[in-house]
């Protein structure tokens, strides 16, 4: 399962989904949650989280967040 931050446009979202990817996008359900938030709903289930936000770095990797699949694109 792919989980979209907010930031990432319907367009993708809608793509991916005709792709027959499964996404949970946070911007349709849950607006305004924080990064550490996504972050901790990533793991479980275990998805992989699709952002432009630079910060998923910092998080994922500098805090040690283990178990979380972060894929960035800026």
């Amino acid at each position: 399962m792919i989980l979209a931050d907010e930031n990432i446009f319907h367009d993708i979202i809608k793509a991916l989904r005709d792709a027959d990817f499964e996404v949970y996008s946070i911007y349709e359900n849950q607006r305004g949650t924080k990064d550490i938030d996504i972050v901790q709903l990533s793991k479980n289930p275990p998805r992989i989280i699709l952002t432009e936000d630079k910060d998923f770095g910092d998080l994922v990797f500098a805090h040690q967040h283990k178990n979380s699949y972060c894929k960035i694109f800026v």
